[in-house]
């Protein structure tokens, strides 16, 4: 879990570590809006991950079974997401210096364009500039964006199906982190009198996901990034179940909201240059929580998958096709 954590919290903390880049906090709304063009791929891909990985038989337990799941879920960021137009006019204080406007987002390759800002005060500017940092596409395998789980689920009557996801907490000098999700799934076939003699199940399925994440960068200043995720799935399933080997798919709706804000004080230098770009002098300011940002991931999906059954022991994979299209794989001890 501390691997996918810092994925997330770490490209925030950038803002505050890198040389130069900590000056965008200089520019409010600004700033905001270019984190939030850069950052997105992580942020909904993690969202629609999250959605995933929850089921592999529309068949459910006998009162009282169980199984225990291990499950990897990545989300493949599009191309379309690997990248974002860097468009003046939508800024209040930001220019393209130099480099390319077509700006690689963290799911990206290397940039190589210098944003500068410019803030107005009396007759002079509050001048600085910073360049895009690389994205990290090349490093993640896939491109993908990864969310490993933890799920247990246990029969209850009337062909019902409760589960709890869950992944150890994170309590460290630097980083806390806490997931948890809760899934149910309700087996229909037993309404379609004859049909419950095939191996044919059909069931219905909703999921809840919610994870919360602190990052410690400075305790001095009071410095963290603070992260929160809610991710919700409602499906309808099937699955053809025999003896060694279960096809199953879904196809549903995937909604998810997070918040990433970066909180303290953060010091900052900048220039004060005239109208003919002298520099009078060089100052430092302060800024108090500059980063607030929100993102929504939402769409429909279908997924495609086989598991294959050796006893209480199964393993099995799938393929979901929706914004940001979905691998999961796992291994389950099912008792039923």
């Amino acid at each position: 879990m501390k691997k996918t954590i810092l994925l997330l919290t770490l490209l925030l903390s950038f803002s505050a570590k890198s040389q130069n880049l900590e000056s965008l906090l200089l520019a409010n709304n600004d700033a905001n809006l270019l984190l939030e063009n850069y950052m997105s791929p992580v942020m909904e891909g993690m969202l629609f991950s999250l959605n995933n990985g929850w089921y592999h038989t529309a068949k459910t337990h006998k009162k009282l079974g169980f199984d225990i799941t291990i499950t990897a879920n990545a989300a493949i960021v599009p191309n379309s997401k690997k990248t974002f137009q860097f468009n003046e006019s939508d800024y209040q204080y930001l220019t393209l210096e130099s480099g390319d406007s077509n700006i690689q987002t963290v799911m990206g390759s290397n940039n190589n364009s210098k944003i500068a800002v410019r803030i107005p005060e009396a007759n002079n500017n509050k001048i600085t500039e910073f360049t895009m940092p690389d994205g990290i596409g090349s490093d993640v395998p896939l491109n993908a964006v990864p969310s490993p789980m933890i799920q247990a689920s246990v029969g209850l009557p009337f062909s019902t199906n409760i589960s709890i996801r869950y992944l150890p907490k994170i309590n460290t000098d630097d980083v806390k982190g806490n997931l948890i999700g809760f899934g149910i799934k309700h087996n229909l076939i037993q309404y379609l009198g004859p049909l419950d003699k095939l191996p044919l199940n059909v069931a219905v399925f909703g999921g809840f996901t919610t994870m919360t994440t602190t990052y410690n960068i400075n305790e001095i200043n009071a410095q963290e990034v603070d992260f929160k995720l809610n991710a919700f799935t409602i499906q309808t399933i099937a699955s053809l179940d025999f003896p060694f080997i279960t096809i199953y798919g879904g196809i549903g709706y995937d909604k998810g909201t997070s918040t990433l804000k970066l909180k303290g004080t953060y010091n900052l230098e900048y220039e004060i240059k005239d109208s003919n770009d002298n520099v009078i002098e060089t100052i430092s300011e302060s800024v108090t929580n500059p980063i607030n940002m929100d993102f929504n991931a939402n769409g429909a999906r279908g997924t495609l998958g086989v598991r294959f059954s050796l006893g209480f022991f199964k393993i099995y994979g799938d393929y979901t096709f929706k914004d940001y299209n979905t691998i999961s794989t796992g291994i389950a001890f099912s008792f039923r």
